[in-house]
C-alpha cells in the first residue's frame, strides 16, 4: 500500500482517535493473553483515557496518518528508570494500517523527536510472546538489552516483557 503519510503531535481533542487505535491494536495483538472480563475492562479504559493523558502529560504523543486517517500513535518521554534516556511507553498501530509502512514512518519520527529532545538512547518494553512487535522493533534498529521483567497489566497475572534499546546517532 502506498499513500501520503503525515506525523503530528496529538492534542487532547485527538483522545478518541488515539483510544480507538489503542483498542483495535490491543484486540488484534493481546486478546489471547487475558481473561475476557478483564480484557473488556482494559479495552474500555484504553479507549477513554487518552484525552486526560494527552492534556496532563509532559510526554509526547505522536499520531501518524495515512491519507489523512490516523492509524498509529507513539507515547514517549524521559525514562523513569534510566537516567538520561527516553522511553517509548507505547507504540500502537491500528490493524487497518498493518503492512502499510505507517509504523515505520512513525518510529522514525518518534526517534527523531527523542533526538530533538536531547536523548541519545531510547528503550522500550514489549511482551515476550508478541513475535510481530519484536520483529518490528528489531527491523527499526532496536536490540534486546538482555533485561526481562514480569509485568502485571492489572489482572494479577504478570506477563514476561523484554526490553529493547537503541542508541541514537
Amino acid at each position: 500500500m502506498t499513500g501520503d503519510f503525515t506525523v503530528f503531535a496529538a492534542s487532547p481533542s485527538d483522545g478518541d482517535v488515539v483510544g480507538e487505535i489503542h483498542v483495535e491494536s490491543w484486540k488484534a495483538a493481546y486478546a489471547g493473553f487475558f481473561e475476557p472480563e478483564f480484557f473488556a475492562e482494559a479495552l474500555r479504559h484504553r479507549r477513554h483515557k487518552w484525552h486526560d493523558v494527552i492534556a496532563a502529560s509532559k510526554n509526547a504523543v505522536l499520531l501518524a496518518a495515512l491519507d489523512g486517517r490516523p492509524l498509529a500513535f507513539s507515547y514517549l518521554g524521559p525514562s523513569p528508570v534510566r537516567q538520561g534516556s527516553a522511553e517509548l511507553f507505547g507504540f500502537y498501530a491500528h490493524p487497518d494500517g498493518w503492512g502499510s509502512g505507517i509504523a515505520q514512518v512513525l518510529m522514525v519520527a518518534s526517534l527523531n523527536k527523542a533526538r530533538e529532545d536531547g536523548f541519545q538512547h531510547v528503550h522500550l518494553w514489549t511482551l515476550r510472546d508478541t513475535a510481530q512487535s519484536r520483529r518490528f522493533y528489531t527491523k527499526c534498529g532496536f536490540a534486546e538489552s538482555g533485561t526481562t521483567r514480569s509485568y502485571d497489566l492489572g489482572d494479577g497475572n504478570p506477563l514476561q516483557q523484554v526490553e529493547y534499546e537503541v542508541m541514537l546517532s
